[in-house]
Formats: C-alpha cells, sequence, structure tokens
C-alpha cells in the first residue's frame, strides 16, 4: 500500500477514483466515456449542475456570489483577480507569505499600484504577518491561505473593510469559511477538490463591471458567469471528478467533519516532530498549517537515510520543497488518520535505529 504525502497534484479518495475509473468506460451506462460526451449534453449539465450546488451547500455560500469552475489554475487567477477588481489608476493590498503571494502580487503590478501590508520574506515564510494595517482606499487586500511550501496557514482569516481576496488553493473546503468575509475566492483543484485542470472561483457579484476597464471575454468574471462556466468548452473530466470527491466530503459529514480529522492527523504529526529528538519543525507554532507539515532533522546527513525507510514503508512525497528542504508531508482531505501513523512509526523507527 502506498501512504501519498505528495504536495499536489495530491490524493484523492479511493472510492472517487473508482467512479472516474468505471466514467473513463461508460460513463452513467450511456455507452460513452465521460471523457467525450458533449459539454452540451444533458449528462454534463447534470455533472455541472451538481458540482455548484455542491460549493454552495458545502460553504454556506450566501445570495450573492457566483461559482465558476475554470481553467488555467490559480496562477492565471493572480492575474484575472486584479483584472477584475483593479479599477484604472488604483491600488490594491497584498500579504507576502510566501512564493504563490509573491507571484500573485507580480501579476497584479501589471494593472495598478500594489501596497506590501506585511512580509515573512525576513525569515523565509516561516510565520504569518500579524499587526499590519490594510489601506482604506485599496480595491481589495489579497491572502494566501495557506503556504504549501513552506508550511505556515492563517489560523484566523483577517477582518478587513476592504473586500478580501484569498488564494485557498491548498486548504479549500478542509476548514469552515464564512464566504460572506470574502469578495473573491479561487482555489486549483488539484489539492483537496480534484485533479489538475479546474480552478473553482466564487465571487461577489456586485464588486464586478467596476474597474474602468475592457476586459476580454475570456478573462471576464461577468463573461464567464453570464455563461455559466462554459462560454468556451470547459475541463469536463476534472469538473466530475471534483463533483464526486465534493460528494464524497459530503457524505462524510461536510466541512465540518472533515476539519476535526484534519485538526487530529496535524496534532499527531506535530506532536511527534517537537518530541522526536532527531526532527525539529521549522515554523512558528501558531503559524503551522494543517495541510502541509514542513519539518528537518537534526543531522542533515540523515536526510537520505530516511526518505530510503519512507521509501520502504511505501511512504510517498515526503521530500521537502527545495526552499525549505527536509520533509514536507501533504496532509489534505483525503490521506487517512492511519497513513499518519505509518509515517510516525518510520519516524520512531529511525530515531531508534540512530540513538547518539
Amino acid at each position: 500500500m502506498k501512504h501519498n504525502f505528495g504536495a499536489g497534484p495530491g490524493i484523492l479518495p479511493h472510492e472517487v477514483l473508482k467512479q472516474a475509473a468505471a466514467a473513463v468506460l461508460d460513463f452513467g451506462g450511456i455507452g460513452l466515456s465521460i471523457l467525450e460526451i458533449s459539454h452540451r449534453s444533458p449528462e454534463f449539465e447534470s455533472v455541472l449542475d451538481e458540482a455548484v450546488k455542491l460549493v454552495k451547500e458545502l460553504f454556506s455560500v450566501p445570495e450573492g456570489y457566483s461559482v465558476l469552475f475554470l481553467q488555467g489554475g490559480a496562477s492565471t487567477q493572480f492575474a484575472l483577480a486584479p483584472y477584475n477588481l483593479l479599477p484604472e489608476g488604483g491600488k490594491a493590498a497584498y500579504l507576502e507569505t510566501g512564493v504563490w503571494a509573491n507571484k500573485a502580487l507580480k501579476e497584479a503590478k501589471l494593472f495598478g499600484e500594489v501596497e506590501i501590508v506585511a512580509s515573512s520574506k525576513d525569515k523565509n515564510f516561516n510565520y504569518i504577518p500579524k499587526d499590519y494595517k490594510v489601506p482604506a482606499d485599496a480595491a481589495y487586500f489579497h491572502i494566501t491561505s495557506n503556504n504549501t511550501i513552506y508550511g505556515t496557514q492563517l489560523q484566523e482569516f483577517p477582518k478587513s473593510s476592504v473586500p478580501v481576496v484569498c488564494d485557498m488553493s491548498s486548504d479549500i473546503f478542509s476548514r469552515k469559511v464564512n464566504v460572506a468575509d470574502f469578495g473573491l475566492i479561487y482555489a486549483g483543484a488539484q489539492k483537496n477538490m480534484g485533479p489538475a485542470g479546474v480552478t473553482l472561483v466564487i465571487v461577489k457579484d456586485s464588486l464586478l463591471g467596476k474597474t474602468g476597464r475592457k476586459i476580454p471575454a475570456m478573462f471576464n468574471y461577468q463573461t464567464q458567469i453570464e455563461g455559466g462556466s462554459m462560454y468556451n468548452t470547459p475541463p469536463v473530466f476534472a469538473i466530475y471528478v471534483s463533483m464526486l470527491t465534493l460528494n464524497w466530503l459530503k457524505s462524510k459529514g461536510g466541512v465540518d467533519a472533515i476539519e476535526k480529522e484534519n485538526i487530529a492527523k496535524a496534532r499527531v504529526l506535530y506532536e511527534e516532530i517537537d518530541r522526536n529528538p532527531l526532527f525539529k519543525p521549522v515554523c512558528e507554532v501558531e503559524d503551522r498549517s494543517h495541510m502541509n507539515v514542513c519539518f528537518v532533522m537534526e543531522n542533515p546527513e540523515h536526510e537520505k537515510a530516511f526518505l530510503r525507510l519512507c521509501d520502504d514503508k511505501g511512504i510517498i512525497g515526503i521530500k521537502g520543497h527545495r526552499s525549505v528542504g527536509g520533509f514536507r508531508a501533504s496532509i489534505y482531505n483525503a490521506l487517512p488518520i492511519t497513513s499518519v501513523y505509518v509515517l510516525i512509526d518510520a519516524m520512531q523507527e529511525f530515531a531508534e535505529k540512530n540513538k547518539a
């Protein structure tokens, strides 16, 4: 058995994989593959409608917000957010907490002034800045909820007098969120929601159409809303698997239930990192991610040997990002706590074999 701790594309529920695999051969008994049906067919329209319905249900999306399934990944949203929300000559505020936040603010600079209200770059992004002030004249305030590379996460979302835009790519549907506190939420699917190829966008309708610029149809949220996420051919299979995953999440008790599981997984793993003399954490305690647990070894020379042990035990994707080194255990929604205990057992076994 493999234990998939990969940072993304990440683990999907086994039952979802079985359903998706069957649909590749015959979708719903119609004699055609999900890969070859028309996106305008009643069969797919029902899939898209169900996916939108599940997002609204699981996140309690209020009236006045639209749910979109788009292409281009979260990296495209780095540009589309300011394209659609930042007026000509306007200013946007950004919280810089890692590589992806930095890339997002660089894209925003193409459309107007960007003010970095706070940054944790001074300590290689190992904490979340606090006590910053968001300028009242900003069109929006952009944050990244979870940082896959560095293992930090906003444990509380900031209250702001200006609309909050949030990249939730790596912790979407992992915890309760009050959508009404945000002007725009976007997330690549490939961590918690589905396979790579589709991006979820939840946008407050009243914020749109105020930039004073002409926006090409494909990049215009209003066009996509009017087209029901089907202005052009959508990523049919990725949306279908996302719908299956959202249904799986609903069957488990929804976001409330999965949040409790994620807290439990993170707690036991961090307890082992803090207890085990061979390993040490890299992030400030109050900012530790419940999705991407980053840690290193007291003696870096042990890293290759520990990776070999992990490989022997079927532990996959544990090697840390080059920016941090060490190890990164991504414990997304679909990863069972039993896999976390396999990793903990490996850490304890390695410590026993390498006593000082």
